[in-house]
This record gives structure tokens, C-alpha cells and sequence, in this order.
């Protein structure tokens, strides 16, 4: 899976291209985290003189961290790019080195940019019926019985993934892969809301997004948390997919958050008798 080109800051900052990858930039030295796929690549691609490769199974960033800080020292990230897990992750290696984790307001990389490419706004489809073997109302009703059974009150959703199932439709934000990039609140009681830009929604696809949730714009998602959090009642998230911005404008309106695996993950695994003869018939042409 590729990313949009707008969200491939590794590989703009480093020349590093490939799809697992992280980098920790100090002020006097930088490095580069790869897996074994990338052992070759990573330093065919990276100025030597500037990156060091560093193995990112044996050696991930959290764990450097740990033991190369210095007392004292503030490492900054964009709490929009780190789940709580791994956020929480990176402040322990901090803690223990007697340095600090700062979440930063913009990215640090954006900032610089000169080139910073929009956001995609391909087209969203409709999945037929005939495809998806169940209707939205009827995925919306189960997944809100089971948010109801973690014992909360609505759920974030944040996997691209999840949302195209939950709500029958298909998209095109990232390469070789049918996703539309959107955020959705899904309430135990109510409709939905989807947090999905309007112009990649064409007239029938917008129509039948609108009979089964409020639609509201991507920059409305804070809005959207905050008024959530201040009904002061329990928020469903998945905290190996939830951003950690995410669960801090929640909590810092009033939610109490509950962690747990994102709810749609099993549903959307278990294929039904429609969706196995769709993927019988993919594997035959």
C-alpha cells in the first residue's frame, strides 16, 4: 500500500521510499529505522553522511531512544502521526532517560516544505449490495451493539478500512488499494457522523451517504471530538489505531475513554457468503 504523496514525509526528507520506516532527527545526527526488506535499499537511498540505518525490529525507535538520550533533552512529534500506543511508547523511553516527549502543534516537516501536495479527493463509490451481501443500517445497528456491550457511549473510527465497510463504499485516496481517507463517530444511539471531504463525494454517492449520517467536513473533526467529549460520557477507541491527538481532545473535553480493538476489525474479517464468492471470483480473473 502506498501512501498519498501529501503523507510521504520519510521518504521526502530522507530519499527513503520504502513502506515500513522511521526516522529520529536530533540536532547533530539522524537515523533511519528499516526492516530487513530494506537493508540494501535504505542505504542506496539515504546520504550516508547525514543517516544513519538503524534495524527497526531489533532496534526500534523507542528503544534507541531509551538508550542514547541525555538527561534534559525534548524530543517533539506530531501527535496526529502516533497512536496512543506507541505515543506512550515513546514517553516511557523519555521518562526513563530523563528527557521529555513535547507534542508539537504542526508538523515539523510540512513546515518546511515548499511543496506540500494536497490532500487526494478521489472520487467515492458506492459498493453494491450484490458485493457487500449486507446493507450499511445493518452493519451501523450490529457495530453499535457491540460498542454498547465495551460499555460506551460511541466509538472513533480512524482505519480507512473500516469505514469503507461499515458504510458500503469504495474510494481511491490511496494507491492500489480502495480506500476514501474519512473519520467517523459511531454513537450507540443516533446516526453516525463522517468526517469526509464533500468534492469527492459525486450527487448519488453524497445522497446516499446523507440517509445514513451527518456529513461534515475533515477540518470539523476536532470540533466533532470536543462536542462528543463534553456529553462527558465513554469513548470507544483502538488505541494501536487511534491517534494520540485523538484521545487528548477527548479527554481534555470531558470523555471518559475506553481502549479496546476497533469494533469493526472481526465484523470485516468474517466474510459473508457474498463477499467470499467476490474474493473466489477476483482470484479467478
Amino acid at each position: 500500500m502506498k501512501l498519498p504523496e501529501r503523507a510521504e514525509r520519510l521518504a521526502w526528507l530522507t530519499g527513503f521510499t520504502g513502506s515500513a520506516g522511521a526516522a529520529i532527527i536530533l540536532q547533530d545526527e539522524a537515523h533511519v529505522f528499516t526492516d530487513g526488506r530494506y537493508t540494501l535499499q535504505v542505504r542506496a537511498q539515504t546520504d550516508p553522511a547525514v543517516f544513519t540505518p538503524q534495524d527497526l525490529m531489533a532496534n526500534p525507535p523507542h528503544q534507541w531512544l531509551a538508550e542514547n538520550l541525555k538527561p534534559g533533552m525534548r524530543i517533539g512529534f506530531d501527535p496526529w502521526l502516533h497512536t496512543v500506543r506507541g505515543a506512550k511508547q515513546l514517553a516511557s523511553a523519555c521518562s526513563g532517560a530523563d528527557a521529555g516527549l513535547v507534542p508539537v502543534e504542526r508538523n515539523l516537516v510540512d513546515a518546511i516544505r515548499n511543496d506540500l501536495p494536497a490532500q487526494p479527493l478521489e472520487p467515492v463509490a458506492i459498493h453494491p449490495f450484490e458485493f457487500a451481501g449486507e446493507t450499511p443500517r445493518d452493519k451501523i445497528g450490529r457495530i453499535a451493539e457491540a460498542v454498547r456491550d465495551e460499555k460506551a457511549d460511541a466509538a472513533i473510527l480512524t482505519d480507512p478500512a473500516s469505514i469503507c465497510w461499515l458504510f458500503n463504499i469504495r474510494g481511491n485516496d490511496v494507491s492500489h488499494t480502495p480506500l476514501a481517507l474519512a473519520f467517523a463517530i459511531l454513537p450507540v444511539e443516533g446516526d453516525p457522523v463522517l468526517f469526509i471531504d464533500k468534492r469527492k463525494l459525486p450527487i448519488r454517492t453524497a445522497a446516499y451517504l446523507t440517509q445514513l449520517a451527518t456529513l461534515r467536513p475533515p477540518s470539523e473533526f476536532d470540533d466533532g471530538l470536543r462536542e462528543l467529549g463534553a456529553k462527558g460520557g465513554a469513548v470507544l477507541i483502538d488505541p494501536a489505531l487511534t491517534a494520540r491527538k485523538i484521545a487528548d481532545e477527548l479527554q481534555d473535553a470531558g470523555a471518559r475513554l475506553v481502549e479496546a480493538s476497533d469494533p469493526v476489525r472481526l465484523p470485516r474479517a468474517c466474510k459473508n457468503a457474498a463477499e467470499q464468492a467476490g474474493a473466489r471470483n477476483a482470484q479467478r480473473r
